[in-house]
């Protein structure tokens, strides 16, 4: 692994269906496990199941005895692994951060791997194709961003949503490089790989889906369930964690860290898996179906994920509001009844999307994603007053922004073509006498009108100009 990665990244707050190709009984349903326990044992595993958060639980008795007793016995530590595949986390990530997030709500320690090596040789699972190679470089940028998303969100959840009842668990962010850079090659199959079998490995689904394609799997792929099972054994060796969040995706890769650790050193561990976030016609809402919604600013704007949740089908509002939000189930209730009343006003839509642009980019985040909501749909001159140079260009993403000078006597049709918005000579003239262009959501077919602050011209010193239906300029004066 590159040197250039550095060391540990470790942050730590103190604020306050199975795939499987083997036999079906290894992978059991958290629902009539939990259902047959006793009551004092799993209430945190059973409204997380409720919920939707959690899926499967491996090993088999996991669900039933074991791993209840534990979390009851107090605070245990939880991880899940993200890899720095891209410079941003996108929602699909963000279920696995929540079920974190629930965790530490509980008094429970959570522990976020960043991916510093293993990004490096890229998980199968859920791949029809091996993944691009990433430079050492652009991994440890990567994890630099996804590192500062992370603290972000756990931020929040603790400034808006957690209520102060209990105290919540520690927060460590770590990047598996650190453990890894020291290693030789000789020296970790030496002492990590005598423990894999071979017959084990090669009956993963995701070997065997990649095995029957026509590009195959190559080494290094075969080889990461080796690494995330060793990431496992080591978190439990430091930080006594036993307990590993991931994708239902994930589940062939926690059963290798259990078996690993079991043969290493005799510890029960336990595996947790979350279900895969799908769109209305089943794709997965990740990076690499061609539809993700980030959680960075800079790839998707508070606006664009309220608008995103905002927009959710009927159907899958109800199941959105109990993954992504906090509100309590009779809350969530509440709501789908006062929808169902009156769906015109669409309050179970609003409130999660509110709830989630607050979780992910705080409540500044959910003001700037009103102003922009505001702004571009309900043509309201005063939310665009009040936004800012950046809200307006995150608003209209391609669209073209001008910083002009402010001169006596400038035009509505001198405005037009300083920016190149119509045609010159009479052609764009005939345009905007015809109509054809808005100022600030206001109509005006008067080519010689001269510019009139606060009314052409925002407090703000902008100006927001669409020709047509679809064509938007924005511009910024500077005073002489």
């Amino acid at each position: 692994m590159a040197a250039s990665m550095v060391g540990i990244c470790c942050y730590v707050w103190r604020r306050g269906s199975c795939n499987l190709l083997g036999p079906a009984t290894l992978c059991l349903t958290l629902r009539s496990k939990f259902h047959s326990s006793s009551s004092a044992h799993h209430g945190l595993l059973l409204s997380l199941h409720k919920r939707g958060v959690l899926k499967d639980s491996f090993p088999e008795n996991a669900a039933q005895e074991q791993l209840p007793r534990l979390l009851q016995s107090g605070a245990q530590t939880v991880y899940c692994g993200f890899d720095p595949t891209a410079d941003s986390l996108h929602v699909g990530n963000l279920l696995a951060l929540i079920g974190l997030l629930h965790f530490r709500g509980a008094g429970h320690h959570v522990i976020a791997v960043l991916g510093g090596a293993t990004a490096q040789i890229g998980d199968p699972s859920g791949k029809t194709s091996e993944r691009e190679q990433l430079s050492a470089d652009v991994v440890e940028a990567n994890t630099h961003s996804i590192r500062e998303s992370i603290q972000r969100i756990f931020t929040n959840h603790e400034l808006h949503f957690h209520d102060g009842s209990r105290p919540l668990g520690t927060v460590t962010v770590l990047n598996n490089l650190s453990w890894y850079k020291n290693w030789g090659v000789v020296g970790f199959l030496s002492e990590a790989g005598r423990h894999f079998r071979m017959g084990t490995m090669l009956s993963r689904h995701s070997v065997q889906s990649r095995l029957k394609s026509a590009e195959g799997m190559s080494l290094t792929e075969f080889t990461y369930q080796v690494f995330q099972a060793y990431d496992f054994h080591h978190l439990n060796q430091i930080y006594g964690c036993k307990i590993q969040l991931g994708g239902t995706d994930q589940l062939g890769n926690l059963m290798s860290g259990h078996e690993y650790i079991h043969k290493v050193s005799g510890e029960e561990v336990y595996g947790l898996t979350i279900p895969l976030v799908t769109s209305t016609v089943g794709d997965k809402l990740g990076k690499t179906a061609g539809n993700a919604v980030w959680l960075n600013r800079d790839k998707t704007s508070p606006f664009e994920l309220y608008q995103f949740f905002l927009r959710q089908p009927d159907a899958s509002v109800e199941g959105y509001l109990k993954l992504f939000t906090f509100l309590p189930l009779a809350e969530v209730e509440k709501l789908m009844e006062q929808q169902r009343e009156d769906p015109s006003k669409r309050l179970a839509h609003k409130r999660l999307a509110a709830e989630v642009t607050k979780l992910v980019h705080g409540k500044e985040g959910l003001e700037t994603a009103k102003r922009c909501t505001n702004a571009l749909y309900h043509s309201s001159v005063q939310a665009l007053e009040e936004m800012s140079d950046e809200e307006l260009q995150e608003l209209f993403r391609e669209t073209p922004f001008h910083e002009l000078l402010l001169e006596p006597g400038t035009t509505v049709i001198d405005a037009c073509r300083k920016v190149g918005a119509i045609p010159e000579g009479p052609r764009g003239y005939q345009m905007v006498s015809d109509g054809a262009v808005w100022i600030n959501h206001t109509r005006t077919d008067n080519p010689e009108q001269v510019l009139i602050p606060k009314l052409h011209i925002l407090a703000n010193g902008l100006t927001l100009l669409r020709v047509g239906k679809k064509n938007f300029y924005i511009i910024k004066w500077l005073s002489l």
